[in-house]
């Protein structure tokens, strides 16, 4: 059974309570190891009026503040970029198979002077490798590639080269064929009367790639507006909400987010803090364990 070192994500949302939540029904499929110590772990579970399992293995990461249901805090933002870098370094010392993370408020690591956006930055950082962000479920997956970046930018950073190397390392990540690649503009282009990325830019990447592995893996540019009637399949998305807007308003409760292309493999929930009903009882579970069950089913 795989070791899976879970971080525990801002303690003032609802991540702490889904852990408990779902630990019955997860430590059937894998043996997680929470980054969280006695302290906080009682504190919350206090909280939230959840009797803490005898089997809730804990990996200690130092730290002592009150939590605040629903509050940015620049402690609680410290401590869960602590035990998010503690299930990395389990990780590295292969105490662990794989991490998934409960959900960061980004406000609040920036007000402890995290100088990181996200979990995916982080990682990127420290392994020296460029990350792929893909989320969704086994219905559908979309790949970004760009993300956390102004939609003002986007067009400037579709260059062949880049997309033709993304790629090739998603191919090489995951194995998936028949990926469909959007294209950026409305209609794809209309031939390159509504802009020429895509002829400039993406279908040479799509070509470059094909011919690289020697079969055709990648297909398009789609048209943005169409790519997801059919409610299945993988795709990449050229920018943030082209391809999470659809994606969430399919599969909210089920999708996932999985960093690729990286020594260790990483999946998270794909959902924020839900700061509005932190430690209210009614967090849903669903996302956690089907980002537990990704690691179980998993052979990257």
């Amino acid at each position: 059974m795989k070791k899976v070192a879970v971080s525990i994500g801002d303690l003032n949302g609802i991540g702490i309570e889904i852990a408990l939540k779902a630990h019955d029904k997860i430590k059937k499929w894998v043996n997680p190891i929470y980054c969280i110590n006695e302290k906080m772990l009682k504190k919350a579970a206090k909280l939230l009026n959840i009797k803490i399992p005898e089997d809730f293995k804990i990996y200690e990461v130092p730290g002592d503040f009150e939590i605040t249901p629903g509050k940015i805090d620049k402690k609680s933002g410290k401590y869960s970029f602590d035990s998010f870098i503690s299930a990395i370094n389990l990780a590295k010392e292969k105490k662990a198979d794989a991490i998934t993370t409960l959900p960061i408020h980004k406000e609040s690591w920036a007000k402890a002077g995290i100088n990181y956006k996200g979990h995916t930055e982080v990682l990127r950082d420290i392994f020296k490798k460029n990350a792929i962000m893909m989320l969704g479920c086994p219905k559908m997956y979309v790949a970004l590639f760009t993300e956390h970046i102004p939609l003002k930018k986007v067009a400037e950073n579709i260059k062949k080269e880049k997309l033709f190397e993304f790629l090739i390392d998603f191919y090489k990540s995951t194995g998936f064929e028949n990926i469909g690649v959007l294209g950026l503009n409305p209609h794809a282009g209309d031939g390159g009367v509504l802009g020429d990325e895509e002829i400039k830019e993406i279908l040479p990447a799509i070509l470059e790639a094909n011919e690289t592995l020697q079969k055709n893996v990648f297909y398009g540019p789609l048209v943005p507006d169409i790519a997801f009637v059919k409610r299945k399949g993988i795709y990449i998305a050229m920018y943030h909400d082209q391809g999470l807007a659809p994606l969430k308003a399919l599969y909210f409760d089920e999708s996932i987010n999985v960093s690729l292309n990286l020594p260790i493999l990483r999946t998270s929930v794909d959902h924020g803090t839900a700061f509005d009903i932190a430690y209210k009882g009614i967090a849903n579970t669903k996302s956690y364990e089907n980002a537990i069950k990704f690691i179980k089913n998993s052979n990257f």
